[in-house]
């Protein structure tokens, strides 16, 4: 396993990636990363971005997943945890715990919080966002994006 920053040849293996998943959830729906404009080229976006980054994950030469970190609120020095995706056959093989840590190691050196949205059925995520100390919020934080979100974390990095 080896995890670096993403490559402009990883944009589609990525977005295929968020897609299928999101497609096997039933979640390929407005409201959700599906439909990302920035989708189509993730490399661009989080390059071009500051105190921005996205992470994949390989497996024998394979990318099988993603991770990413990008500001939310800079004001109150808040980033978003991004589109933390892996390929169903690395599911459970400990990759989301290695691209957590290293997308929190980066956001702590920019960031005093960490937000991000997800899904009460999406319950091993949760569990794992839990597991790294984000806390549950009762509503989402202004200006979120993905209208179809039903669950909101946040997590202090200092």
């Amino acid at each position: 396993m080896i995890i670096r920053e993403m490559k402009k040849e990883d944009n589609a293996k990525i977005k295929e990636i968020i897609q299928n998943s999101l497609e096997s959830l039933g979640l390929a729906i407005p409201g959700t990363a599906y439909f990302d404009p920035q989708l189509n080229d993730l490399h661009h976006y989080y390059t071009n971005v500051k105190h921005a980054n996205y992470w994949v994950v390989e497996m024998e030469g394979e990318v099988v997943g993603g991770i990413g970190i990008a500001p939310f609120n800079e004001h109150d020095k808040i980033c978003e945890l991004q589109k933390l995706y892996l390929s169903p056959k690395t599911q459970g093989l400990g990759y989301g715990k290695k691209l957590m840590e290293t997308a929190l190691s980066f956001a702590s050196k920019h960031y005093a919080k960490c937000y991000l949205e997800t899904q009460h059925e999406l319950k091993t995520a949760c569990i794992l966002y839990e597991k790294f100390g984000f806390t549950l919020l009762k509503e989402p934080l202004s200006g979120s994006e993905h209208s179809a979100m039903d669950a909101w974390y946040i997590k202090d990095l200092n």
